[in-house]
Formats: C-alpha cells, structure tokens, sequence
C-alpha cells in the first residue's frame, strides 16, 4: 500500500512552484476528462464539487504555463523594445 501514496494530485502548491509544459500537457488531459465526468453527469454533487475544485485549479495551472510561453515569445521576437522576427508573409 506504499506504493499508493505516488498519486497523481501533488499537493497545492501552485503558488509558490510554476508548472511546467509537461504539465500544462498533463493539465489540460486531466481538465478534458474532469469536463466530461462533469457533463456525464453520473456523479453525486459531493463528488462533482470535488472535481469542479480540481478542474478550477488545472485552469488556473494552464493560464500560468500559457502566460509564460507567452512572455517567452515577446522576449524571442524582440530587441531594445523593438520586433526582429521578419514578416513570413513576405
């Protein structure tokens, strides 16, 4: 029964750690399934509460990681505030 305690959750810690892309990846599957579980609607309110709490914080997970890539794509295409990625349409 040791071996149980390797869980999937981890505990909340999202305020102080900043998830990475693997777990943005593993983030938005777990959120995919909660929304269907939810939707099934074959759960108790108990339990779809639950899951909802859960879902909230994947979300909140997701928009960290996006907002960091993000701020990761601005410092890439710029330079002393200026853009220096070429225009592909041309």
């Amino acid at each position: 029964m040791a071996q149980k305690k390797a869980a999937k959750t981890r505990p909340d810690s999202t305020s102080s750690q900043t998830p990475s892309l693997a777990d943005f990846e593993q983030s938005l599957g777990e959120l995919e399934s909660l929304a269907e579980q939810l939707e099934g609607g074959d759960i108790s309110l108990e339990e779809s509460l639950l899951k909802f709490e859960r879902g909230v914080q994947l979300a909140r997970n997701c928009q960290q990681v996006l907002k960091q890539a993000e701020l990761r794509v601005e410092q890439l295409t710029q330079r002393n505030g200026e853009e220096v990625v070429a225009d592909f349409n041309e």
